[in-house]
């Protein structure tokens, strides 16, 4: 592996805040991630911001294409170059949270994986893209930063529980697989970072015409974290029935609960009882 930073001074780069770039630039997170990974010959591999590319060329080493996502116009003008004589990578100078991925991905013919260094800003809003466009995907192995990687395995009653554990685990089995010191990226970050693997579960707790009225009540629930349920619920945007309370008891959900004390098969019963 070239030295990352012989490389940002050949090129002239300076890695952008806004962007949030660190680059990869220890050899051996690298190999531990493609491996982590797990792809073959027959994969189709979807990376999100390659920066100068050294993931992108080991992956397409190993699998039929990598679809090298990168909203750097300099970056993506040096991964191009880079991959000449590398017929199994593609290119696309893009922002990914615009990328319409059921369209972009259907010439595909397959659900692609996904494999990546996310950028910490945009992290949990793309996590959200990939919920609403899973028939685009099979699985995730990303680099995140490790706060929003222990907000996506919480359990029940911990202090990271909320949202995105929910929305995450209601439709993925997850895991954190490693965790990443800050000394293996430049520039390096404030925080750690963590390898968090991601598969679809066999069939979700709720049916797909009900996704979206889930989501709305898991969020009014938590829009007001301090509250019992029920006065969140009352205080929320909501178009509920007059009788929360006794529909409540009848699930078995007392409503003087806190949001975070819910299983998430509970948000589902207490979403089909307040429809």
């Amino acid at each position: 592996m070239v030295s990352i930073r012989s490389e940002i001074r050949e090129y002239g780069l300076f890695p952008k805040k806004r962007l949030g770039q660190h680059f990869l630039v220890d050899p051996n997170i690298l190999s531990k991630v493609v491996r982590t990974a797990r792809v073959a010959k027959e994969d189709v591999v979807l990376e999100i911001g390659p920066g100068l590319g050294e993931m992108t060329l080991a992956l397409a080493r190993e699998v039929k294409k990598v679809i090298a996502v990168e909203v750097d116009p300099k970056l993506a003008a040096i991964l191009r170059e880079k991959a000449t004589g590398h017929p199994a990578v593609e290119v696309v100078e893009s922002d990914i949270l615009k990328l319409d991925f059921k369209r972009f991905f259907k010439k595909e013919g397959r659900p692609v994986k996904v494999v990546a260094n996310l950028p910490y800003q945009i992290s949990t809003p793309l996590l959200f893209r990939f919920i609403e466009s899973k028939e685009a995907f099979s699985t995730f192995t990303l680099m995140l930063q490790k706060e929003v990687a222990e907000r996506m395995v919480a359990p029940t009653g911990r202090k990271e529980y909320g949202p995105l554990s929910i929305f995450v685990q209601m439709f993925l089995d997850v895991s954190i697989r490693f965790f990443i010191k800050p000394s293996a990226f430049f520039p390096p970050p404030k925080v750690e970072s963590a390898v968090v693997q991601m598969a679809w579960k066999e069939k979700p707790m709720i049916e797909k015409e009900d996704e979206e009225w889930f989501k709305r009540v898991v969020k009014a629930c938590f829009g007001y974290r301090r509250k019992t349920l029920i006065n969140a619920l009352r205080h929320s945007d909501l178009s509920l029935p007059e009788s929360i309370e006794s529909r409540m008891e009848r699930i078995g959900i007392d409503s003087r609960r806190r949001p975070e004390t819910l299983t998430i098969r509970e948000f589902a019963s207490l979403a089909e009882v307040l429809k």
